[in-house]
């Protein structure tokens, strides 16, 4: 038998997805849609969330534990799919491995810094998110003469995850949330929360046709492409019939998990697993 070179394998090898519970799986359905023929990970830590609310040091070792978790799976890279987690944990996962680790946060910001005309740049996120400043750290390396105006929305995440997406409730709580970023007339906005873009056509709707919303969802799965290529990682075999491409993991919640996760990716998720994520 011919054995694989190590460079086969880190190809073939799958990458780490996590999240603090379901917002991360509009960052996995960007990198299905983007390269198709990665393996995924995905871990959701549906028992300790919100993550938005919690403090650095809490965030920081929950994201160590699940950093373990998915390189027990041999993956090449780590997508930090939680922008709270992305804001108070990346540099210190950085540190604890060798593989690469991205978050959503810089994506996001590099787009927001192209795009903006006005220089008015909006963010809404978790109040954790906002409190960080990351974004504005970020866009600020990049574009000096940019302003950043930022919004917690914290009644965002329980109506997404109520699956009231299209509901005059989440209409409402949507219009008070942005008048403030309407009335300053900004022209960029980051959806600063990896459950918001589940939302985007109301959000839109009431920003209007001038402001350009930007997705970090979509912006890192363009960045994890470059990555993968760049270090000569990308997955160029088509998975084989009944591989099991994509597999899900939870802290707590398998069930209800799985009937989010099938009605925001329509790319058949056939069950999620329940581990232990205290174990790590």
């Amino acid at each position: 038998m011919i054995q694989q070179s190590s460079s086969v394998l880190q190809k073939n090898a799958p990458i780490g997805v996590f999240d603090s519970g379901v917002g991360g799986l509009t960052v996995a359905r960007e990198i299905m849609r983007q390269i198709p023929n990665e393996k995924i990970i995905y871990f959701g830590d549906t028992a300790r969330v919100p993550y938005g609310s919690k403090s650095k040091e809490t965030v920081t070792r929950f994201s160590k534990q699940i950093l373990r978790f998915l390189q027990s799976y041999q993956v090449k890279t780590i997508v930090v799919a939680c922008n709270t987690a992305s804001a108070y944990a990346l540099e210190e996962l950085e540190k604890e491995t060798d593989i690469p680790v991205i978050g959503v946060l810089k994506p996001g910001a590099k787009t927001a810094a192209e795009v903006t005309k006005n220089g008015r740049i909006g963010v809404i996120a978790t109040e954790a998110t906002i409190g960080s400043q990351m974004y504005s750290k970020y866009i600020k390396e990049l574009n000096k003469q940019v302003t950043i105006y930022g919004k917690a929305c914290p009644l965002f995440v329980p109506l997404v995850e109520e699956g009231l997406w299209q509901d005059p409730v989440t209409d409402e709580i949507a219009k008070r949330y942005l008048t403030e970023l309407i009335d300053i007339d900004i022209d960029t906005l980051i959806l600063g929360c990896t459950h918001y873009p589940l939302i985007r056509s109301t959000l839109g709707r009431i920003m209007g046709d001038n402001v350009t919303l930007v997705n970090p969802a979509y912006e890192t799965a363009r960045e994890l492409k470059e990555l993968l290529i760049s270090k000569n990682l990308l997955n160029d075999e088509v998975p084989k019939l009944g591989e099991n491409q994509y597999q899900f993991y939870v802290s707590d919640g398998a069930d209800k998990f799985k009937t989010f996760a099938n009605s925001i990716i329509k790319y058949g998720i056939l069950s999620a697993k329940t581990i232990n994520i205290e174990q790590y």
